[in-house]
């Protein structure tokens, strides 16, 4: 209950700090859904020559390709705007403020600044997905319905993870952005269905750095080719990459040079 009233606290203050500069707000608005039109309209394009892409008609890949604008749009709503500031933190000493409060600093300097104007783009992702869901042509029960939602949540923490270890290097080497770049190029092959990529490269994608599991693998489990293994192979991902972030981020955290020292 601790950390709910804080992160409520959370909340209220981003919430009023987004509507003092409305400009802003309205801006970071319109430039997402012009993000959101382009993907969309990739996808468009693509079937104007094609009848298939990775095994999926078009409806199933305007379906996947919402869920991956839906995972972008809460990460970007939820995290983004916190992950960006965390080699600030660190480079300048600024942490030390975060570690000597009484609750996990990870939770603190992961979830303190929610994006007001990026919940606003969260509602129409949804609205987009769910429209696409409605455009599906074979039927789909509830029970599927809820475990592909509750894969794309997994497949978003995954991010989360992914994110963080190439960002949790700034400890030793003082850079600006860390390895952010770097994730950013490689996170390009979540927008992409899995099955697309062959040897090293799926390989790479899907078990080493698993950016073609966060959204592939929800779709897989919704629309098929399903695996036997797909199941715990995605969330065993999530588990593994998890503990590898939070054992990094231990590390960190250790080697640490306060702005004191």
């Amino acid at each position: 209950m601790r950390y709910l009233r804080l992160y409520l606290n959370f909340l209220r203050f981003s919430f009023g700090r987004a509507l003092e500069f409305r400009f802003d707000f309205t801006l970071k608005i319109i430039m997402d859904c012009g993000y959101y039109a382009m993907h969309l309209s990739i996808y468009k394009i693509l079937y104007q020559n094609t009848q298939s892409l990775a095994g999926w008609r078009e409806d199933q890949a305007l379906v996947f390709i919402s869920s991956v604008l839906l995972i972008d749009a809460i990460q970007m709503t939820i995290f983004a705007s916190n992950m960006w500031m965390v080699p600030v933190l660190i480079n300048r000493g600024d942490l030390d403020v975060y570690l000597t409060r009484p609750v996990s600093t990870l939770f603190f300097v992961s979830l303190r600044d929610f994006a007001a104007n990026s919940f606003v783009n969260l509602l129409i992702a949804l609205g987009i997905f769910g429209y696409t869901l409605t455009q599906l042509q074979t039927p789909f029960t509830t029970l599927e319905l809820l475990g592909y939602l509750g894969l794309v949540v997994n497949g978003l923490l995954l991010w989360f993870a992914l994110q963080m270890i190439f960002l949790i290097p700034v400890f030793w080497t003082q850079s600006s952005k860390g390895f952010q770049d770097i994730f950013f190029s490689m996170g390009l092959a979540m927008e992409r269905p899995d099955l697309i990529y062959r040897g090293a490269l799926r390989v790479l994608f899907t078990f080493v750095l698993p950016f073609g599991a966060i959204a592939s693998m929800p779709a897989r489990w919704f629309f098929g080719p399903e695996t036997p293994y797909l199941l715990p192979h995605v969330i065993g991902l999530t588990v593994v990459f998890w503990g590898i972030m939070l054992w990094l981020w231990n590390q960190g955290l250790k080697a640490y040079s306060s702005a004191s020292s």
